[in-house]
């Protein structure tokens, strides 16, 4: 007895090349659901990072890795401010060129872009800056200032100063 259903006479005539194809489509559904794996668990991953940006990723210098801030809400610091001003025209860590005159900083952790105050707290002359590089990698500096901020504030040299978050 012949069988009129396409089904059956795809069954009959072909069955390797059938369950080829479902064995294909199966194994195609079955990773429509799954989730890609993560690399940290969400709530251990070290300093995770909201933003995507590669300057605001982990990034390493001198063999030392340094993990940017998901937020900076709350920041404040004590610690040595230096200044920067030779690199005139260098790009940023965001891109963009470096203008010694500039309002801006470098800071390792915080995340790119944010606006702080630095407050010189030998004099109390305070400055709000857009940080838009890394660093400074030098032992005992917490933020890098460019030459037009660090001037605004009496900074020469190194002097001791207060960073404060206020916002991106």
């Amino acid at each position: 007895m012949r069988h009129s259903c396409y089904f059956h006479s795809v069954m009959n005539s072909s069955r390797p090349g059938f369950l080829g194809l479902m064995m294909l489509l199966s194994g195609l559904f079955s990773g429509c659901a799954s989730e890609p794996p993560l690399l940290y668990p969400a709530a251990t991953a070290p300093h995770a990072s909201r933003h995507k940006a590669a300057y605001n990723r982990p990034y390493k210098v001198k063999g030392k890795t340094y993990y940017p801030m998901a937020s900076a809400a709350g920041y404040s610091e004590k610690g040595i401010a230096s200044w920067y001003g030779y690199e005139s025209g260098n790009r940023t860590s965001m891109g963009t060129r470096f203008r010694p005159q500039g309002y801006t900083a470098a800071h390792k952790t915080l995340p790119l872009p944010s606006k702080v105050r630095v407050t010189n707290l030998r004099n109390g002359r305070s400055i709000i800056v857009l940080v838009n590089d890394r660093g400074p990698f030098k032992k005992n500096r917490l933020i890098d200032l460019s030459h037009g901020a660090a001037k605004k504030i009496g900074l020469h040299g190194l002097a001791k100063v207060k960073v404060e978050y206020i916002g991106s």
